[in-house]
């Protein structure tokens, strides 16, 4: 192998490598109104954050449905399914795979998802309707990122299919406002490990 085509090797090499490790400001360049609904969101998720176990408290009281993430059992798992309680939009880190648009469109998606789950539950359990107003804020919030960045949309980024059973025994409500509650708060860590990585970019121009 001759020095050219070494050299020349060696130069995509450090191409690829430079491309892979490219800070996330190259992929976000949105003007300053971004950065400030990003901010509002984020404290709007860690307030949420705060407030799942008081309410996980004040709503689920079946014996075994704690707020310990270690307590998840498979027959649990299986009547989440039987129950039809969506899964979480998946939000990845930023690259060029996983882009600025498709990161916002899963945002507003868990987070209609999850008021419309609670707006259900509500009719059937009390004391989730202060929730509820605060995920239609947060919607607000993103709707505002998306507009300001002008960000169109993924096909996540569609209204939910809720397909919860309205015959729901009092024990399967238990189960569906627990399971709600505990995906909710792991799609709101998502939420803030993103919103830090944008609004601390978006700030860095």
């Amino acid at each position: 192998m001759n020095t050219l085509t070494v050299a020349a090797l060696l130069h995509c090499f450090l191409f690829a490598v430079l491309v892979q490790s490219a800070p996330v400001s190259l992929v976000l360049d949105p003007p300053p109104a971004f950065r400030e609904a990003a901010e509002r969101a984020k404290t709007l998720v860690e307030k949420i954050l705060r407030d799942l176990p008081a309410v996980h408290a004040a709503t689920v009281t079946t014996e075994g449905l704690t707020f310990d993430p270690s307590t998840q059992t498979t027959n649990l798992q299986m009547m989440v399914r039987s129950l039809g309680i969506p899964a979480s939009p998946v939000i990845k880190p930023l690259s060029e795979r996983f882009t600025l648009d498709m990161c916002v469109s899963r945002m507003s998606a868990g987070s209609r998802l999850y008021q419309g789950l609670l707006g259900v539950l509500s009719e059937k359990l009390g004391r989730l309707t202060d929730l509820q107003a605060d995920l239609r804020d947060l919607l607000t919030h993103i709707s505002k990122m998306k507009e300001t960045a002008q960000l169109g949309g993924d096909s996540s980024d569609q209204n939910p299919n809720l397909d919860l059973s309205s015959h729901l025994s009092s024990y399967e409500v238990q189960v569906a406002v627990h399971v709600t509650l505990t995906q909710l708060r792991s799609f709101c860590h998502d939420l803030i490990r993103s919103l830090r990585v944008i609004a601390r970019t978006a700030g860095a121009r």
